[in-house]
């Protein structure tokens, strides 16, 4: 893989060398972003009439300050029934403005600005949406109390087109890359999954058939908006339960993508929003808040089964990095690694280990200015203790509540484990 320092003898010198790459410009497709550290997209929960507030302005603006190259938007919906819920921004004409003053507010602040175009399938809340979810086959999803319908051939082509619309929109409204969901089970990602798509016609069975969807979709969204803007895509590398997308199989959607030639990176994560959502996130399960945030008659089926659906993962640092390190082999591309990014080390090692990018969310969430301390030398481990009391709070304002607690947040007690490490607390 291409390097940018040259090997040393010196610790001191070879340390010096990772950090000076971590805080290097590098290209990615057409764009030079002013390092390799990228915001992770984590729904904001701001929007809670569709459309771009002050308050997701501000949001991402404070990302920008606070050093990262890429702040990503998420999570922007190509379709009425494609927003996990009414709060998501869809992507429509009457959307642009806002999205215009979100892209300028990034931009003002030197970081660029990516958007994550996707549509949830069987993860929507039809009940919120007022619109039907679509699945690979039909399926009831407890969330909103609605059956899912069988996506047909309509329905795919009409997806496919509202790509290639939303993506247009995305650039008009100034956004430099678009990154593409194809995990967590949402429509793409659940198209992969064995357990969810059945099918036996042109769109299920072997990996090919099952990834020729999302394969369809990258297409449709590069031809769209040509070779001007960066084209990503966040790809699950596992499902994460019995009987969903495997490693095996993701490794060949991803040589498949890299062979089409639409994407200028792929973000490499895991996990089902469905099935099996701490899988992405490792650490503390916040079951008691997040039963909180259901709907009244939801909660006591909740509490019987929330700790299985919750399940609680050791949480240690770069967690992704091994099943990463095999699409690493496995493509050319860029790739970008998230997942446990929370100490400036973790980067390097993610850099020295052949990882053009690296995302992060948790630690940027505690304390946006971390990656400024990076660079400057004044902090370099995120106070961020994985307690995922931040998963919930995308109903509220999505924030740490160690350093921003509102009315209601119940108290944090700090897992044993983090007691050694310090609480980095924003000024």
């Amino acid at each position: 893989m291409p390097t940018s320092s040259q090997p040393t003898s010196d610790p001191d010198s070879a340390g010096a060398d990772r950090s000076a790459r971590l805080f290097e410009p590098a290209p990615l497709g057409p764009l030079t972003l002013r390092n390799r550290i990228i915001k992770a997209a984590t729904f904001e929960g701001m929007t809670p009439d569709g459309v771009v507030t002050e308050d997701l302005i501000g949001f991402h603006r404070g990302v920008a300050e606070g050093g990262a190259a890429m702040s990503t938007v998420a999570y922007l919906s190509i379709a009425p029934e494609g927003r996990t819920d009414s709060g998501c921004i869809l992507l429509v004409p009457r959307a642009r403005d806002g999205l215009r003053r979100l892209t300028t507010a990034i931009h003002d602040e030197g970081a660029l600005a990516q958007a994550q175009i996707g549509h949830a399938g069987p993860v929507a809340n039809a009940s919120s949406n007022q619109a039907r979810s679509l699945a690979p086959g039909r399926m009831f999803n407890p969330l909103g109390m609605r059956f899912a319908k069988a996506a047909d051939e309509y329905d795919i082509a009409r997806v496919t087109s509202d790509y290639e619309r939303a993506a247009k929109l995305c650039v008009d409204a100034g956004f430099d890359s678009l990154e593409i969901h194809i995990g967590h089970n949402y429509l793409l990602s659940s198209f992969l999954s064995p357990k969810f798509n059945r099918r036996t016609d042109r769109w299920g069975g072997s990996i090919e058939n099952r990834a020729r969807f999302a394969r369809q979709v990258v297409t449709a969204v590069r031809a769209a908006v040509g070779t001007d803007v960066a084209v990503t895509a966040k790809l699950n590398m596992v499902d994460g339960y019995r009987g969903g997308l495997t490693t095996e199989d993701s490794l060949q959607v991803a040589q498949l993508l890299e062979a089409d030639g639409g994407l200028d990176a792929i973000a490499l994560t895991g996990g089902s929003s469905l099935a099996n959502p701490m899988y992405l996130f490792k650490g503390a399960a916040p079951t008691r808040e997040f039963g909180a945030t259901l709907p009244w008659y939801l909660r006591p089926g909740f509490r019987l089964v929330g700790d299985r659906f919750l399940h609680t993962y050791p949480y240690e640092e770069a967690y992704f990095l091994d099943q990463a390190l095999r699409f690493r082999a496995a493509l050319d591309m860029p790739i970008i690694l998230l997942g446990g990014i929370s100490e400036m080390a973790t980067a390097e090692r993610g850099l020295a280990a052949g990882f053009e990018f690296v995302a992060m969310a948790r630690a940027i969430l505690h304390h946006p200015d971390i990656v400024n301390e990076w660079a400057g030398g004044t902090g370099p481990t995120s106070g961020c203790i994985h307690c995922n009391r931040c998963m919930p709070t995308i109903y509220t304002g999505t924030r740490c509540p160690l350093v921003d607690r509102h009315p209601g947040d119940r108290p944090i007690d700090i897992p044993r484990w983090a007691t050694d490490r310090p609480i980095a607390t924003p000024e």
